[in-house]
């Protein structure tokens, strides 16, 4: 999926889910992701119908919508393109805080309805683990027994990890799913999808045909934004990987200089601080070859 790909599909999923009208489609969309395909969900209310505001630095690289089923059950429903510093952590504060806000002054505990928070991810968001949707809600450590008021449940669905082909689509999770991930390079609905009229009115809202001008504007500084962002974090993770290799080589050096001149410590200190890394390896590989302290300032006299 290219990155166009992902930043029109995250759109369209606010285009998709965020509206009023569209009810019917997003009633679908979470039986098939959080109820297994079961209709469960007969009824719910959308709590913030609007669309995103324009860009201005773009704090929103997700985009959300919040539901209220009919049984008071709150839902968050987000999809994050990038893989963000202690994302993981905003999703609990997100639920958290979705469920404490819920009391007016004075109400009791017992007024609190459960919060689910579905999030679906552009990124591995648990690279040891095969399965691409995973749920989490609270258990006892020893044993797994589940806690009795168990109102906060987190489900998380890593795109990258769905990689069903049109062909081998069976459940209407699948077809979901798949949808979500490859709406933007499908050019109808497949054949095995025509069983599910919401998907069919979904296609056709996240047709980029379906975007007004001003839209289209919009989608194109998200993708602008996203790629500077993914540029960002790829240049800083070189540069964090580059950075945790010279602080390794000169350790790896001071033990050794330490060995071979342990009455210069706070010397050695100042000598090496600043060193490039090639210039930590050459002195690392020149180790053994110094007779004598004047031999070191020497050689580190040329660094």
């Amino acid at each position: 999926m290219t990155l166009r790909f992902k930043c029109q599909t995250a759109y369209a999923f606010k285009k998709i889910f965020g509206s009023a009208e569209s009810k019917d489609i997003l009633i679908s969309f979470l039986n098939a992701l959080i109820y297994d395909g079961n209709a469960t969900i007969e009824d719910l209310e959308l709590i913030n119908p609007n669309l995103p505001p324009k860009v201005e630095g773009l704090k929103d690289t997700y985009l959300d919508v919040k539901a209220q089923l009919k049984n008071g059950t709150l839902v968050i429903i987000e999809m994050q393109v990038l893989n963000v510093q202690s994302f993981g952590k905003r999703v609990v504060f997100n639920a958290a805080k979705t469920y404490a806000f819920q009391l007016q002054k004075g109400e009791g505990y017992r007024m609190l309805k459960p919060v689910i928070a579905l999030t679906l991810t552009d990124f591995e968001m648990f690279p040891g683990r095969h399965q691409f949707a995973s749920r989490f809600v609270y258990r006892e450590v020893s044993d797994g027994y589940v806690y009795t008021e168990n109102d906060i449940e987190l489900i998380f669905v890593e795109l990258p990890k769905f990689t069903k082909d049109i062909e081998e689509l069976e459940t209407i999770t699948d077809k979901w799913i798949y949808f979500i991930k490859s709406a933007r390079s499908l050019d109808q609905v497949p054949t095995n999808m025509d069983d599910i009229p919401e998907l069919h009115r979904a296609f056709e809202i996240a047709n980029q045909a379906n975007l007004t001008l001003e839209e289209l504007e919009d989608l194109e500084r998200r993708e602008m934004f996203i790629y500077d962002q993914q540029g960002a974090v790829a240049l800083g993770r070189q540069e964090g990987r580059q950075e945790g290799r010279i602080t390794e080589a000169r350790a790896l050096v001071l033990r050794l200089l330490n060995k071979r001149f342990p009455d210069n410590t706070a010397e050695l200190n100042s000598l090496v601080e600043g060193l490039s890394l090639s210039a930590l390896e050459e002195l690392s590989d020149a180790m053994f070859e110094l007779n004598n302290w004047d031999d070191l300032l020497t050689l580190l006299a040329d660094k």
